[in-house]
């Protein structure tokens, strides 16, 4: 069975070009009814990742579509979709926003696709492993494998002290966290699946488009992404509107495991 990776790839890259152009000539945002900004750029991203994921026969369960009430049946084999994860990143001009994709089935994440539109890297994985490149010229180049790091001095967290929950600090302490790193939307999650950083604890919710790509990513790389009941985050909740609560992200299953008790502390 596919993994529909080189779709979701074709796609990613052909909504990250529309998203360039849209953040190269500049844009203004206006506000959804959950009070979060939406712009040109998600709005088109999202069209052409559809019209590319069409092909396939399956079920989107996509963040802008969503948004207007458009919410399909998902049965057992579906994509997850965050045209532009990171739109204050976006309107900030940070560089920080990605393009988020996902294959899923049963409510786990297969298979994903990561790609940062303003540096044009591209991270991807699924059962045959974690890889990332660069896209030249609307092809993807320099490929190389992707694989965690579990050697835990110094161990770095993908968070900000300052910025985060209050819980935060003290868990950095706990674990004796030589270096933390802050970096807008599912690059957190690339972060750790190239080895740049081990523990990513999410003490706020996010939405299952927020994850999924990230997840299936890192996963493929060798880390875990659990929910706070010790189990794999999945995808599909349409009873809490698609939300997650906090999660832990981790270059191991040791590791996330003392991450998640310091963590089920605070809950």
């Amino acid at each position: 069975m596919s993994d529909f990776i080189d779709l979701m790839n074709e796609a990613a890259i052909e909504a990250a070009a529309a998203i360039r152009e849209v953040y190269e000539r500049g844009t203004v945002a206006i506000e959804k009814p959950d009070g979060s900004p939406v712009t040109e750029a998600d709005q088109r991203a999202e069209a052409i990742i559809l019209a590319f994921l069409e092909a396939s026969g399956l079920p989107v369960l996509a963040e802008e579509s969503v948004a207007a009430g458009r919410i399909p049946e998902l049965g057992e084999r579906y994509f997850v979709v965050d045209p532009l994860d990171g739109t204050k990143e976006f309107l900030r001009r940070n560089g920080e926003f990605t393009v988020n994709i996902a294959y899923c089935e049963g409510g786990h994440p297969v298979s994903g696709v990561v790609l940062a539109p303003a540096t044009e890297e591209i991270y991807w994985g699924g059962p045959r492993g974690a890889f990332t490149g660069k896209v030249i010229d609307g092809q993807i180049g320099a490929i190389s494998a992707l694989a965690v790091s579990r050697t835990e001095h110094p161990l770095r967290i993908v968070a900000s002290r300052s910025h985060g929950h209050a819980a935060l600090a003290e868990l950095c302490d706990t674990l004796d966290v030589a270096e933390d790193v802050s970096v807008g939307s599912s690059l957190k999650f690339c972060l750790l699946a190239k080895g740049e950083a081990q523990l990513y604890p999410r003490f706020t919710p996010t939405s299952e488009w927020d994850t999924a790509a990230g997840q299936a990513v890192l996963q493929a790389a060798g880390g875990v992404v659990w929910g706070m009941d010790g189990k794999p985050l999945t995808c599909g909740h349409r009873d809490r509107s698609f939300l997650n609560e906090w999660f832990v992200a981790a270059a191991g299953e040791d590791l996330a495991r003392r991450a998640l008790a310091e963590m089920l502390r605070h809950a």
